[in-house]
């Protein structure tokens, strides 16, 4: 199967390795990820019986988030160097504010600084080795967040070995402890490639170790119009 999962999450195409990569070959994989050819999704954020309707674009290179009510365009761009999230307005495109990074996408578990990936080009990544997640072969890898500007200390992601599409990121807070694991459930295909059709967000009580709050983002199917 060829996934293709959104920026890292939403898009599966073939990788080759020459041989076994390092950490920073297997990060640079995930950045650089194809995100696929440009398409409209209807999607949603689910979290009980609570559901948040949004647009999933993809276009330019870019993963675009459209919200209403009230009206609300965030845009994912990952370049060589770094990420890139931006709040599209009227006025222009400009960068979220470090200071909102930790605040909730819409009142869910997703906060901005989850939207924008940057452990991806935290330094030192360390290779921890090599997992199954659901059935696909994956490289594990730690990366330890800088000292400031993150709500996380340290990040350990599974990284598919056939497409570097990420499977499974879990976020850790500066005692070590578990608090947040986002997981890939199931994929779809859409429009002749492979989608994703529901990832998992989980927040971990650190003290019980315990799920205590999930939100669904999960993919309905294209935009018509």
């Amino acid at each position: 199967m060829r996934w293709k999962i959104l920026a890292a999450w939403l898009a599966f195409a073939a990788q080759a390795w020459a041989s076994e990569p390092t950490a920073e070959e297997i990060l640079s994989a995930a950045r650089m990820n194809p995100v696929g050819q440009a398409v409209a999704l209807r999607a949603q954020l689910r979290a009980g019986s609570v559901k948040v309707p949004f647009v999933l674009e993809v276009r330019d290179g870019a993963v675009c988030y459209l919200f209403e009510n009230p009206t609300e365009e965030i845009r994912l761009r990952l370049e060589e160097n770094d990420s890139i999230l931006e709040e599209v307005k009227s006025g222009g495109a400009k960068p979220v504010p470090v200071a909102r990074l930790d605040d909730s996408l819409r009142g869910g578990l997703i906060t901005y600084e989850d939207l924008a990936l940057k452990f991806l080009y935290w330094k030192n990544p360390k290779l921890l080795g090599s997992e199954t997640v659901r059935s696909r072969d994956a490289w594990k890898i730690e990366v330890l967040a800088p000292a400031d500007g993150s709500q996380y200390g340290a990040v350990r992601v599974w990284i598919d070995k056939a497409s570097a599409a990420l499977l499974r990121i879990e976020g850790y807070d500066r005692e070590g402890k578990l608090t947040k694991r986002f997981e890939v459930v199931s994929a779809q295909k859409i429009d002749g490639q492979w989608m994703l059709k529901q990832m998992r967000v989980e927040r971990i009580d650190p003290a019980t170790r315990k799920t205590n709050g999930i939100t669904y983002l999960e993919v309905l199917g294209i935009r018509e119009g």
